[in-house]
């Protein structure tokens, strides 16, 4: 659970949506890795409230509250922690590893915001299946929810929701839309943050939540809004986040991460036609993408303004002869390409599928080795 800046709800929905899996039926532990400021402690309402170890294996001992595990720097009797970065890492490396979560199905990771030590450490201590970004629906925001779909592209970990807290409430009768309508993923296809998320990042699952005083203080009460009131409103989005949640991670889980496109190999650039090769998972088609124009098709901030949608890049300013240094996938929704001048394209499966193609491209000749 990520999100780049502090205030958008981040623990509030990775309580309830782990509240959410656990009553699925699954086997449930949080992680609070926000040693700065712990909001589990506020959240839960365990009956013991402060972690103990295991004085035969030296282990951390999980507390517990409705069945799902918790591990939080606030049970360790500390509160709120004031030192420098090397050390909390240090931290969070000891409370999370030596933790005795036992077998669980999931373990939800409520992370700091930032891109730093902290956020290193768990992607590279921790093998992390999925990331659910979280923030708020104004423009700005999306800046961030930019930031951290990169951040999590670096380190191999797949995007596969993004959640946007604060979206509307309702008055008198009528809903309101602070932030305008369109903001919110149910309110319009084409506008808001839903359209720049899908066309930037191709990330397809997105859920809205409401400004709403029984979420704030469902959470500060210390009994998460989807127990309290599990057939409200907000209950049922975060049961279809969860549900998300489930069938996404099944699929990494499978290792079938590539619902739109498979790549003939691990390096898809043929240089000899120079090519890049896409083939379809359910047919036998192959298909063949020009790099150039790969790469003039971005819809990134970088060659997009995403206030008025005007193109900063110009056709010209792509050499017609650019070949990609480095293609990977990007979880199950895009790939990751990077180019000669550094720049680093987010290129999402169902617009690569849209662009132009490349037909009757001549084979070159083998060479026989044996002529004279």
């Amino acid at each position: 659970m990520k999100n780049m800046q502090g205030g958008v709800g981040k623990s509030t929905v990775a309580v309830n949506l782990a509240y959410t899996l656990a009553g699925m039926g699954a086997r449930v532990g949080i992680f609070d890795a926000d040693v700065y400021g712990p909001s589990l402690p506020t959240m839960v309402s365990p009956e013991n409230r402060l972690l103990e170890m295991n004085p035969e294996t030296r282990t951390i001992l999980p507390t517990e509250y409705l069945g799902v595990k918790l591990v939080s720097f606030g049970f360790a009797g500390q509160g709120r922690a004031i030192m420098r970065g090397p050390m909390v890492s240090g931290v969070i490396n000891q409370l999370l590893t030596t933790a005795e979560w036992g077998e669980l199905d999931y373990l939800v990771v409520d992370m700091p915001p930032g891109t730093g030590d902290i956020q290193l450490t768990l992607c590279q201590v921790a093998p992390l299946t999925a990331a659910v970004i979280v923030t708020t629906p104004q423009k700005l925001a999306f800046i961030d929810v930019a930031k951290g779909v990169r951040m999590f592209s670096k380190l191999k970990v797949p995007c596969i929701a993004v959640v946007e807290n604060m979206c509307y409430f309702d008055a008198d009768g009528k809903r309101y839309y602070p932030f305008g309508e369109g903001s919110g993923s149910q309110a319009c296809f084409n506008s808001g943050s839903y359209h720049s998320v899908v066309q930037q990042f191709g990330i397809p699952h997105l859920f809205d939540l409401p400004i709403r005083p029984t979420l704030s203080a469902s959470g500060d009460s210390g009994t998460p809004e989807v127990v309290a009131d599990p057939q409200g409103e907000v209950a049922k989005t975060f049961q279809n986040l969860g549900v998300c949640v489930v069938q996404q991670c099944a699929k990494i889980r499978q290792q079938d991460i590539f619902p739109f496109f498979q790549f003939p190999q691990q390096y898809p650039y043929d240089k000899s036609i120079k090519a890049i090769k896409v083939k379809l998972p359910d047919a036998d088609e192959e298909f063949l993408l020009h790099p150039a124009t790969v790469r003039r098709n971005d819809r990134s901030a970088q060659s997009v303004d995403e206030w008025t949608g005007e193109q900063k890049i110009q056709y010209g300013d792509i050499p017609e002869d650019i070949e990609p240094e480095e293609i990977r996938p990007m979880g199950n929704y895009a790939v990751s390409i990077t180019w000669p001048d550094g720049f680093s394209q987010i290129a999402p499966y169902d617009q690569l599928e849209t662009l132009e193609r490349l037909v009757d491209i001549p084979r070159p000749t083998p060479v026989d080795a044996n002529a004279s």
